[in-house]
């Protein structure tokens, strides 16, 4: 599984961050970045949780 953020639309909130550290992370722009190039196993529902909660819907999971 592969996730991205449209840095258009992030606002930086941080709610992806907080939500799931090991796959998302705030960088100097004040944009949400993901940090992985594939998702960890066990984090998929973290994941899914920062894409119901971001208020933007700036995360999507890309399709291989």
């Amino acid at each position: 599984m592969k996730v991205k953020i449209d840095h258009e639309l992030c606002a930086g909130d941080a709610i992806c961050a907080e939500l799931c550290p090991e796959v998302f992370e705030m960088q100097d722009d004040d944009k949400a970045h993901v940090i992985v190039d594939e998702v960890p196993e066990g984090s998929e529902e973290c994941v899914q949780d920062a894409i119901d909660s971001c208020p933007e819907s700036c995360i999507e999971i890309v399709e291989e």
